[in-house]
């Protein structure tokens, strides 16, 4: 997919996330996310993720040459252009978003 120059215009905005499912899972949460993203934004792209849960994250390679304040997934994804954050059930899942 190619990014348009303009996509990274947009300004960065935190939602919180509220999914009521019991045992909710790393891939339904996700799933429900693209969804609503889509289905209120538009186009949208995830860029990065953090499994709060499970301790997991990507990108999991390091990125900024060790020298950044912040997780490399986050780094990644502000490099990127991500204008979305969307942290489900109070950071249990957080995901970075390029809505386009």
């Amino acid at each position: 997919m190619q990014i348009p120059s303009q996509a990274t215009m947009r300004e960065n905005a935190k939602i919180q996330y509220q999914i009521d499912i019991p045992d909710l899972d790393f891939e339904t949460a996700k799933n429900q996310v693209k969804t609503w993203v889509t289905q209120t934004y538009g186009t949208a792209m995830i860029l990065s993720w953090k499994d709060g849960i499970a301790g997991k994250s990507y990108p999991t390679f390091e990125c900024g040459n060790g020298k950044i304040n912040v997780p490399p997934w986050v780094y990644y994804a502000r490099t990127r252009g991500s204008n979305l954050t969307v942290e489900v059930n109070g950071g249990d899942y957080i995901f970075m978003i390029l809505i386009l």
